[in-house]
């Protein structure tokens, strides 16, 4: 079976599955319809693995399949195909293997829905889209996958139509992700003006030419046009990876089924930016100033997003608001030139963070779909699976030693601290800082649903088989998967052949091998940042103010009531875009309506028409009076204006 026909299969294999059960499901019933996607899906899975041995064990050089001819005319051609290198079969691997496992966790959660053959239609196409996103060997099928991703997500987050706030997050999320789409659109289409073509391999090619290049806004306004287009790449990640001020339609989406927040917003869609950022990591890397901006936005995102995430009681919204943060880590490692970093985050966060979602929805199921953390507690207990599957996720998430999250986090930070950006002083506070918050709102949350009294009548325990099996199997590379992949990825230079070769990119990627030589010497190292002191301090707090002393804290909530009021309104984020931007948005749509279609269209081209036909008629039948002598006159002034008009 050659690399074409493998990565064919890989890719129709969950549109087979989606058509399947999507046209056929009604029919087929349940148990064939997640049988038939699982199967399907997991076919994906295992030829994933076979690449990932190929092209990052037996680091195979990368390969350009064509699959066929897409558009084709005299001026271009664009065809269907994948560029496999290490960093495309990365993510091959981590998309296919939480999908695989998503799609077995909600034969257990969705068990008896009326939309059971839709639901695992859906998450199907969405694994095809998103496998063309990351296979993608050209702009064009990039951006195939990516508005493939965002409709599948709408019907997804939408999934449950029939509640307002379901159909409400699913177009706050559609909505916002068009502003990053009109960024990525803009970007491709200066990208072809000046290279004249869409293809990787050529567009880097011509990076030398493009570096020189300027872009006239107006007669005596240019801009680089490198510059330009990386922005407008940024814009296009910020809106898929949910970045300040872009990032309002991540929390929104929660109103889909849990599966689906552990799918999208945790290892695939939510990843694209980051992804499309390494992709083009050559491009950037000329950009200094767009560089700086990445810092910023970045490690706003880990910390302002991160504070959000301690004054939410709905336990969803926390590990969202925990995604929020994270994503600001990776986007922030990019703008450090750390690519390496930000990818190695992104894998070991696709697994923790999956396993966190699905342990929500395991303590939601158990609670009967109840989602306050403040109506739970006390259940370590009654669903022991769960909690050690949580405390696991907890301790990765908040970059606690020997876990994943820990070296991929501290790598970040670590590179942060070595650039010599402007804005990396910043960006290391921040980042820092938000070491300390990541564990405040983890261990809350962890504290708050497991620990402590009932708050709750009935009994709870542990859900079956298909819910739990994901859980335990998400847990062992949460702990295992950091030590493992960091000596390939920062000593064995395991996706340095598919990202940037600028010399500093070189240089900190040899740094960051020489701090994270060894599992156990990049720990003893840790003892000598600042991270790790800050992430104690932060346990510390969360442990003070809700298992020793919550009584305190509950008695002096008031002196922080600003800041809570301010967090609890996201920082004025939504109440920005409903009072400023949508509200101006509707006045001026609806002053447009009725000059333009009211008055220009309906009154003056529409109604303006008839009227002028009925005047007309009108006039012309008092003309037709049906006299012989009117007609006889009519006649002779005719043929006395038609021989003036020839004498003339």
């Amino acid at each position: 079976m050659n690399i074409a026909s493998i990565i064919t299969t890989i890719w129709m294999s969950p549109l087979l599955g989606a058509i399947i059960s999507g046209v056929f499901g009604p029919k087929i019933g349940h148990k064939k319809s997640h049988s038939i996607t699982i199967g399907l899906v997991g076919v994906s899975m295992v030829l994933s693995f076979y690449l990932g041995k190929l092209f990052l064990i037996d680091q195979l050089a990368p390969v350009n399949v064509v699959l066929f001819d897409w558009i084709n005319n005299n001026a271009f051609t664009i065809h269907a195909g994948f560029y496999l290198d290490a960093l495309s079969v990365v993510m091959l691997v981590v998309v296919s293997f939480v999908s695989f496992l998503v799609h077995i966790y909600s034969v257990g959660y969705m068990h008896n829905d009326p939309g059971y053959s839709r639901f695992f239609a859906y998450v199907s196409l969405f694994t095809f889209a998103m496998f063309a996103l990351i296979g993608a060997d050209n702009l064009a099928q990039l951006f195939f996958g990516w508005e493939g991703v965002g409709v599948v997500s709408y019907l997804l987050i939408g999934f449950y139509f029939k509640k307002n706030s379901a159909v409400n997050g699913a177009l706050k999320a559609f909505l916002v992700n068009r502003v990053g789409d009109l960024g990525l659109i803009l970007a491709i289409a200066l990208t072809y003006n000046f290279t004249n073509s869409l293809e990787y391999t050529a567009v880097l090619e011509k990076l030398p030419s493009m570096a020189m290049e300027s872009y006239y806004l107006t007669n005596h306004w240019s801009v680089n046009i490198v510059s330009l287009i990386c922005f407008l790449y940024l814009v296009a990640a910020m809106g898929k990876s949910a970045q300040i001020p872009l990032h309002v339609w991540l929390p929104e989406s929660m109103e889909g089924p849990t599966p689906i927040s552990a799918l999208i917003h945790a290892a695939t869609m939510v990843t694209a930016g980051i992804y499309l950022i390494c992709r083009l990591s050559p491009i950037f890397d000329l950009t200094p100033t767009i560089l700086n901006i990445i810092l910023v936005i970045g490690s706003l995102g880990a910390l302002m997003l991160g504070l959000v995430g301690i004054v939410q009681n709905d336990i969803k919204r926390v590990v969202a608001y925990s995604t929020l943060s994270q994503l600001g880590y990776m986007i922030a490692a990019t703008g450090a030139s750390a690519y390496t970093a930000a990818m190695f985050h992104l894998i070991t966060h696709a697994c923790f963070k999956a396993l966190l979602f699905l342990s929500a929805g395991s303590v939601i199921v158990a609670m009967h779909h109840e989602q306050d953390m403040q109506k739970m507690g006390g259940l370590a207990k009654d669903m022991p699976i769960t909690y050690i599957c949580s405390l696991i996720g907890t301790l990765a998430l908040v970059a606690f030693p020997f876990f994943s999250g820990f070296y991929s986090k501290d790598s970040i930070i670590a590179a942060v601290s070595m650039s010599n950006l402007p804005a990396a002083t910043f960006s290391y506070i921040c980042l820092v800082l938000g070491a300390m918050v990541t564990a405040v709102y983890s261990f809350r949350a962890f504290f708050l649903t497991f620990h402590g009294q009932k708050r709750f009548k009935g009994n709870v325990s542990d859900p079956g088989f298909t819910i739990t099996m994901p859980l335990i199997i998400l847990a062992i590379p949460s702990i295992f998967l950091g030590m493992i992949l960091m000596g390939p990825i920062f000593t064995g230079h395991m996706l340095n052949d598919s990202l940037s070769t600028f010399p500093l990119t070189i240089e900190l990627q040899h740094e960051l091998g020489n701090e994270f030589s060894s599992p156990f010497f990049s720990v003893l190292h840790a003892f000598t940042q600042l991270p790790l002191y800050f992430t104690f301090i932060g346990f510390m707090i969360a442990y003070a103010c809700y298992i020793k002393y919550p009584e305190i804290w509950q008695a002096n909530k008031y002196r922080f009531s600003t800041i809570n009021w301010i967090l609890n309104n996201k920082w004025g984020f939504d109440w920005f875009n409903d009072h400023i931007i949508v509200r101006y948005t509707k006045e001026l749509a609806n002053k447009t309506y009725q000059f333009t279609d009211q008055k220009i269209i309906d009154r003056g081209i529409v109604s303006g028409v008839s009227h002028m036909t009925y005047e007309t008629g009108k006039l012309l039948r008092r003309i037709q009076t049906g006299y012989l002598y009117h007609q006889a006159f009519s006649i002779t002034l005719g043929l006395i204006i038609l021989m003036f008009l020839i004498s003339i």
